[in-house]
C-alpha cells in the first residue's frame, strides 16, 4: 500500500514539472494573463507533488517514542500547504489581472497556447482521476487532495480555453484580465477547501464519514451480550483510523468471556479496515434496574425486567458519553 502511495505521487510530481513547462511557454508565446494563471498553478502542483511525496513517506514510518499515534497527521499539513499556496497563486493572479486591465500587453499566438493549456488540461484530469481512486484505496487524503486539485485544474483549463477562445474570435484584450480574475476566484475558493480540511484534521474535528463507517460496521456484526456502545471516538489521520469507545457487557461475565467479547469487536473493526486501525475498549457492567428495558439478551440469568424496547445505534446516540438508558423515553 505504501509503496503504492509512494510510486503514484512520484510520478504526479514528475508530470506536474513537464507540464509546468508546457503551460509556461505557453504564456510565453501569447503573453495572456489568463494562460498565466494555469501556468502559476502548476507551479503549486509541483510544489505540492514534491512535499506529498515527503509526507507519504513519512506517514508510512511506524509509531515511536516521539510519536505514539505515528505519523499520518503529516497528510494533513501537506494538503493545507497545497490549499494556502492555492490561494496564494489565485491572489496573484488577480494583482496581475488588474494591473493588465490599465497597461495592457500585446497578445499574440493564441491559437498555439489554446492547443498547448488543453493538452495539459486533459493529461492532468487523466492523472487527477488517477489519483483520487488511488488515494481512496490506499486512504491517502495526500493522494486524494492531489488528485482532487488536479481534476479542478482539468475542468479550469478547459473552461480557460473556452474563455481564451472567445477572447481569440472577438479581440477584445480587456477580456483576457476578467477572464483570469474569474478564474483566480475560483482558484482561492479551491484553496479554502484544501486548508479548512487541513485545519480540521489536525485540530481533531470529528470525522462524519469515519464515524458512520465505524456505526455502519458495528450494527452489522451486532451481537446480544453488547447492550450498548457508547462514548465512541472516531479519528483518521492518513491511513491510520483510531477508535476509542466503551462496551456495556452483562456485569456477570469473568475475566475471559470480557477479554473475548472485546477481541471480537476489535477483530470485526479491524477486518473493515484495509489500513492500520487501533482500538481501545473500555468495558463496562450493565447495571440491571437500568439495561434489562433494552438488553436484547434471551436467556439472561439475572434479568430483572422484560425487554421492552430495542435502541437503534446510531453515530449520535454512540458518541454520546452516557450508557442507551438515558435514551429511553418513559
Amino acid at each position: 500500500m505504501e509503496a503504492t502511495r509512494s510510486r503514484w505521487v512520484k510520478i504526479s510530481l514528475v508530470v506536474s514539472i513537464v507540464l509546468l513547462a508546457i503551460k509556461f511557454y505557453a504564456y510565453l508565446i501569447t503573453s495572456s494573463t489568463a494562460i498565466l494563471t494555469d501556468a502559476l498553478e502548476s507551479i503549486v502542483n509541483v510544489v505540492a507533488a514534491g512535499f506529498a511525496s515527503y509526507s507519504i513517506y513519512l506517514s508510512s514510518r511506524p509509531r515511536d517514542d516521539n510519536h505514539p499515534y505515528g505519523h499520518g497527521k503529516i497528510e494533513f499539513f501537506s494538503a493545507g500547504l497545497e490549499g494556502a499556496l492555492i490561494i496564494i497563486a489565485g491572489l496573484f493572479i488577480i494583482y496581475q489581472s488588474i494591473y493588465n486591465i490599465f497597461f495592457p500587453q500585446e497578445i499574440e499566438n493564441l491559437l498555439e497556447g489554446m492547443v498547448l493549456i488543453a493538452v495539459c488540461g486533459v493529461a492532468n484530469g487523466v492523472l487527477g482521476w488517477i489519483l483520487k481512486k488511488k488515494g481512496e484505496e490506499t486512504n491517502s487524503i495526500t493522494l486524494a487532495a492531489n488528485g482532487k486539485h488536479l481534476l479542478t485544474d482539468t475542468l479550469t483549463s478547459l473552461l480557460l480555453v473556452l474563455g481564451v477562445s472567445i477572447l481569440y474570435i472577438t479581440g477584445i484584450q480587456v477580456l483576457d484580465s476578467i477572464i483570469a480574475i474569474g478564474f483566480s476566484i475560483y482558484i482561492v475558493y479551491s484553496g479554502y477547501g484544501l486548508v479548512r480540511k487541513s485545519v480540521a484534521g489536525l485540530m481533531d474535528e470529528a470525522d462524519p464519514e469515519a464515524l458512520e463507517a465505524t456505526v455502519k460496521v458495528i450494527n452489522q456484526h451486532r451481537k446480544d451480550t453488547w447492550i450498548d456502545v457508547h462514548n465512541m471516538r472516531v479519528q483518521q489521520y492518513g491511513g491510520d483510523r483510531h477508535i476509542d469507545l466503551h462496551l456495556t457487557l452483562p456485569y456477570y461475565l469473568d475475566l475471559k468471556q470480557v477479554h473475548d467479547e472485546v477481541e471480537e469487536l476489535e477483530n470485526v473493526l479491524e477486518l473493515d479496515w484495509p489500513g492500520v486501525l487501533e482500538v481501545f475498549v473500555h468495558a463496562d457492567p450493565c447495571i440491571p434496574e437500568k439495561c434489562c428495558h433494552y438488553c436484547q439478551l434471551k436467556n439472561c440469568p439475572v434479568r430483572k425486567f422484560d425487554i421492552d424496547s430495542k435502541i437503534e445505534w446510531t453515530a449520535i446516540n454512540m458518541s454520546k458519553n452516557q450508557k442507551h438508558y438515558h435514551d429511553l423515553v418513559k
